[in-house]
């Protein structure tokens, strides 16, 4: 996959976040949030990746798996796509361990809408746990499959804005109650008059739980 990065400050990479971004857009689209969170994580590298499909609704984005509602795609054709993509990111995700040094417990998971979908279905079924998930206005999808494949338990945040047009904010209380059913350590913070985005609340959350679980 091609991707961006923005190397550690310190020139020391002990840390790694990777940027998975919404759908239609690409890994330009949230790598300007590690300029923000740097300073505060100088030994952190941070990458963005773009999905590998060209976005049918968007000309110049991409897209991890169909969105049937907005594409016309089946459901069976869209979760087939995501197991793909699953597979795909997580070797990718293998090979960046390898070449940076580093250990699954120092890389992160950073996804937003449709990158939250795939962080939350493709971070557990690594054997070993990352060093943890944050997901901007996402869901969890998916979770019958999911149940079955859960290999590790890696930390999470979920933030979402209560005024999200695209994907609800109910759609937060539900993944909490889920993945803490499954015996998962999730924390969740709700941005009060927010969309679809990523509020400076919401940011602070995420710094916070970097700054927590970096090694």
């Amino acid at each position: 996959m091609n991707f961006k990065r923005l190397e550690a400050k310190s020139s020391n990479t002990k840390s790694i976040v990777v940027f998975v971004h919404g759908y239609g857009a690409d890994g330009a689209d949230l790598l300007s949030i590690g300029n923000v969170l740097s300073n505060s994580l100088p030994d952190t590298l941070f990458v963005a990746p773009d999905a590998p499909t060209k976005c049918s609704m968007s000309p110049v984005g991409f897209e991890w798996f169909p969105i049937p509602d907005m594409d016309g795609s089946s459901h069976m054709v869209a979760m087939k796509e995501l197991d793909k993509m699953s597979r795909v990111a997580n070797d990718w995700i293998d090979n960046l361990i390898s070449g940076e040094g580093v250990s699954d417990e120092d890389v992160f998971l950073f996804g937003f809408s449709q990158g939250t979908m795939l962080s939350l279905y493709m971070g557990p079924q690594r054997k070993a746990p990352l060093g943890g998930i944050i997901g901007f206005s996402g869901k969890l999808i998916n979770v019958d499959v999911l149940k079955e494949r859960i290999n590790s338990r890696p930390p999470i945040l979920l933030v979402h804005g209560n005024e999200d047009q695209v994907v609800s904010s109910a759609c937060l209380p539900e993944a909490v109650e889920e993945l803490t059913s499954l015996n998962f350590n999730v924390k969740k913070h709700l941005s009060t008059g927010v969309g679809h985005g990523i509020a400076p609340d919401g940011l602070n959350k995420a710094l916070d739980f970097l700054k927590e679980h970096v090694v």
